[in-house]
């Protein structure tokens, strides 16, 4: 946005009681942000994919309260269907509703599991793009963020899903990115129970783009489709979890393949839970199947970064302008990610 049209915003926002749409124009597209959270806002909590159980709900719901916010339930947010949350259609009726409601000011994923792929045809984008508004969660949810962002711009936040209980950082990078505009994001370096890989680099180096990815098996199942991941010039974030090295190495391939991955301006890689082969004896390490397909592409690739199926993670703003630096552990956002 150069200067006159900055001035030109600012006094229409002066001349009128209505809030303008915050937006900027990156190559064909606009990026559209959401409003920030304040305490007291209403939260939509839906479950796009898999079903959760009361337990969970209970948790979700709680930890929600816990942050200053209200709660508004999806429709069929305690539906099962088989493997599913609901009928496809019970699931993006309650995803259509939480964004056409006015007074819903973000919504919240319970969790992830399997399901959100199969909502992306029917999702009416031009409704998400008249209301924007921060959708939050991870693992399946990643289907919804690049799709969502494909098609209308609109920010969206790779974070905890509702039910897991936060932990400090998570909590911390949860409301310094949706609340108070934060613009750093450093990796985790705390004590912690779980068995993080350590940060480190495949290949050191800087690097800018706009930042899309997520879940790795997710991205890999939406290559050949119109909602295909397109790495080129991108920041790419990749996880997953419970998938052993050979398994990383197809889905690898398939993005190389498909999504142009080894165009990206960089590559940062959080944590593999559960990721490690069985017997090294029979198979490549988790640590040589990433350096095998992603060490020699000559970009940037950080690795063991605070994302992931992992108690402490950050929340990253799928959309945004970004500069990693394997060097710093560091995330920094370029430009502001809520209005």
């Amino acid at each position: 946005m150069d200067r006159r049209q900055f001035n030109q915003m600012i006094l229409f926002a002066g001349l009128t009681s209505f809030t303008p749409v915050i937006s900027y124009a990156f190559e064909d597209k606009r990026v559209r942000l959401p409003k920030r959270l304040k305490r007291g806002d209403l939260i939509g909590v839906i479950a796009p994919g898999s079903a959760a159980s009361e337990e969970q709900i209970e948790k979700g719901i709680s930890q929600i309260k816990s942050l200053g916010f209200k709660v508004k339930e999806g429709k069929f947010l305690r539906s099962r269907h088989g493997y599913l949350g609901a009928k496809d259609q019970g699931r993006l009726e309650d995803l259509h509703s939480m964004f056409a409601d006015s007074s819903v000011q973000g919504i919240w994923c319970i969790r992830g599991g399997y399901g959100c792929g199969r909502l992306l045809p029917m999702i009416d984008y031009r409704l998400v793009k008249k209301n924007p508004k921060p959708l939050i969660g991870y693992s399946d949810i990643t289907a919804l963020h690049n799709a969502i962002f494909q098609k209308t711009g609109l920010i969206c936040f790779h974070g905890p899903n509702a039910q897991p209980e936060m932990t400090d950082y998570t909590r911390s990078g949860f409301e310094g990115m949706l609340m108070d505009g934060k613009r750093s994001i450093q990796a985790f370096e705390g004590e912690s129970e779980n068995d993080y890989q350590t940060l480190g680099y495949l290949h050191t180096g800087t690097a800018e783009g706009r930042l899309v990815g997520g879940n790795l098996s997710l991205l890999a199942s939406m290559a050949g489709t119109e909602f295909k991941l397109d790495a080129k010039n991108k920041i790419v974030f990749l996880e997953d979890v419970g998938e052993r090295p050979y398994r990383i190495d197809r889905m690898l391939t398939q993005l190389l393949q498909s999504s142009r991955l080894s165009e990206a301006a960089g590559i940062i890689l959080g944590q593999f839970k559960n990721c490690e082969a069985k017997d090294l004896n029979t198979s490549l390490s988790l640590e040589a199947c990433l350096k095998d397909r992603l060490g020699g592409l000559g970009i940037p690739v950080q690795t063991g970064f605070s994302f992931g199926h992992v108690d402490d993670q950050c929340t990253l703003p799928v959309g945004a302008r970004v500069r990693m630096n394997t060097s710093s552990g560091v995330i920094e956002v370029l430009e502001g990610v809520v209005g």
